[in-house]
């Protein structure tokens, strides 16, 4: 982005997916960093006007710090593409593979990375008997931020099997994600595009005050101690990036992108797994790639410019804004 150059950046933000709160909070902090550097910035709570209310601003750019649907899953980088705005973050075909964790697995351990097995369940199916031994866990196949995730162990009071009344995302969703349960720690790294590529940043490790690192864990200041860099092996740290980096390709990631991962470390390399690629990580006070890009020596409005920067520059370039999942991001 020429430093000279100020913009009108459309800031879009806040939705109706459960992670609503989250989205106004990253919008605020990357409307506000782009005001202090002088862009002219518009400021949208998107609702199913979203597409006139955009036309009527007509921005340079919309920079997109929705979670969650329809703000991540392909939906409004759809529309964007209709509409021929630029926009930050992943395009349409990458957004609808990322935020479905199965497509997501059919995508990445072809190319190496190794990632939990399990399979889709109906939700019916728990009532009956387990789909996994335990310890295992259960996840909606297309929500972020750890959005409805149960583990469920003998100690549970789930009930075994499962039991209607028990609270857990069998009351919100048909059908859910069956995982083993991973035990060990929880790692993740964030992926920036720049003009040599796509690189990492550094391992991060999330330790909850208590249970997991669960939506509340995630977004309540004082829930999760943020260990940056993370206190692993060289190793480790190394083959972390190297598998963040080669999702964010292989699935076709721009701007930035965030990986979690569990490890064993009882297992060595062996016990590292991903589990799961976010194409809109969060833009929060509390948020990894933040602070990770601030670890890096990258405050975090140069982190917000350069992310518009890439976008602009994947537009001007051409590029096909979809992405596409074929390592070509």
């Amino acid at each position: 982005m020429n430093a000279k150059r100020k913009l009108h950046i459309a800031v879009l933000m806040g939705g109706w997916a459960n992670e609503r709160p989250v989205s106004l909070m990253s919008g605020k902090g990357v409307a506000d960093a782009l005001e202090s550097r002088g862009h002219k910035v518009t400021r949208i709570d998107m609702d199913r006007q979203v597409a006139a209310r955009i036309a009527q601003a007509a921005p340079d750019i919309v920079f997109n710090a929705l979670h969650g649907v329809p703000g991540e899953d392909g939906t409004v980088q759809g529309m964007l593409d209709l509409m021929g705005v630029p926009y930050t973050h992943s395009g349409l075909a990458t957004s609808v593979i990322a935020i479905d964790k199965e497509l997501t697995k059919q995508a990445l351990v072809p190319a190496g990375i190794p990632m939990p097995g399990g399979r889709i369940v109906q939700t019916a199916e728990l009532y009956e008997k387990d789909p996994l031994p335990r310890p295992y866990v259960l996840k909606p196949v297309n929500e972020g931020s750890s959005v409805g995730v149960a583990i469920v162990t003998d100690e549970s009071n789930y009930g075994n099997p499962i039991q209607r009344d028990a609270k857990g995302p069998w009351q919100q969703f048909d059908h859910l994600l069956a995982e083993p349960f991973i035990k060990g720690r929880e790692l993740t790294t964030a992926v920036i595009d720049g003009e040599g590529g796509p690189r990492a940043l550094t391992v991060t490790e999330l330790v909850p005050k208590s249970g997991f690192y669960d939506f509340d864990a995630k977004y309540t200041d004082g829930m999760t101690d943020h260990i940056c860099p993370a206190e692993i092996p060289d190793n480790i740290a190394q083959l972390c990036c190297e598998y963040a980096v080669r999702a964010h390709k292989v699935l076709g990631c721009k701007g930035t992108s965030r990986t979690d991962f569990r490890w064993d470390d009882e297992l060595g390399e062996d016990g590292l797994f991903v589990l799961e690629t976010n194409t809109q990580p969060g833009m929060t006070p509390l948020s990894l790639v933040p602070e990770q890009a601030k670890y890096c020596g990258m405050e975090y409005a140069d982190l917000v410019e350069t992310i518009v920067k890439e976008a602009l520059r994947s537009a001007a370039s051409g590029a096909d804004q979809q992405g596409g999942a074929d390592g070509n991001g």
